[in-house]
């Protein structure tokens, strides 16, 4: 670039990721003089779903603004509860983000997720057309233009993943009202109507049961309840407005 230089500084929390040498404090910029302060702030590796306020000289300005010599730009992280208008609240999950999209179906959270690698332009496109927020640790994927919304997931650790999404978003929780396996929605069932999905030892053990609406998956309180119960309470208690009650849950 051979135009007017601006100076930066980036937030703590974006300094993940830019290059060493910005993370210092005020660092400066060539422009070409036409490019957006937008695609700047992405050229130097921020996807602009991690940038909250550009602050120019003191005053908020948007992604459109063309940087001019000698501005000295502010790039803040996004604000917390993020809030995204014009959709109900839910999520697309990228195929590496599986048991983060399980833990939010736990909790009652529409999290929609391919369990197969459908790339980068279809989820893209799934995320405009049925208007989700698009969770990926992908940069380029969060910088393509038509996902509807993203957020780029810091940590590769589930209980940190889940954490950052709740803080983050602030879903409403309904625990146990939703297939971890489709993402459908369950109802109370009858043990005598899914009698044939259960195995003789489940049908002796245990008389609550749920079932898929969706995928008619069956749901008890197997052996692997307590570990759920407990990613639902933690999450309730720290970000939830309602006691979590415990549902069944498949084995």
């Amino acid at each position: 670039m051979n135009g007017p230089e601006i100076g930066l500084t980036f937030a703590p929390e974006l300094h993940v990721f830019v290059s060493h040498e910005r993370r210092g404090g005020r660092t400066t910029v060539v422009t070409d003089g036409s490019s957006t302060l937008g695609h700047v702030v992405e050229s130097l590796g921020v996807p602009l779903t991690e940038a909250g306020r550009l602050v120019v000289d003191g005053r908020p300005v948007p992604v459109s603004h063309i940087p001019a010599a000698g501005e000295s730009v502010d790039v803040e992280a996004v604000a917390r509860p993020q809030r995204v208008p014009g959709a109900p609240l839910r999520f697309l999950l990228d195929v590496h983000l599986g048991t983060l999209a399980r833990r939010l179906r736990l909790l009652g959270v529409d999290a929609a997720y391919e369990s197969e690698d459908i790339g980068d332009p279809a989820l893209a496109a799934l995320s405009a057309a049925e208007r989700r927020v698009l969770l990926s640790r992908d940069r380029g994927l969060l910088r393509r233009r038509e996902i509807w919304a993203g957020a780029y997931i810091y940590s590769d650790r589930p209980d940190a993943q889940l954490r950052d999404v709740l803080e983050r978003f602030a879903p409403p929780l309904a625990p146990w009202t939703r297939c971890t396996a489709c993402n459908g929605d369950l109802g109370p069932a009858d043990k005598e109507t899914v009698r044939d999905h259960l195995e003789h030892g489940t049908r002796q053990t245990y008389d609550v049961f749920a079932q898929c609406l969706a995928c008619h998956r069956v749901y008890w309180r197997g052996a692997h309840h307590a570990r759920l119960a407990a990613i639902v309470a933690d999450a309730v208690r720290e970000f939830g407005d309602a006691p979590a009650a415990a549902g069944p849950q498949a084995t």
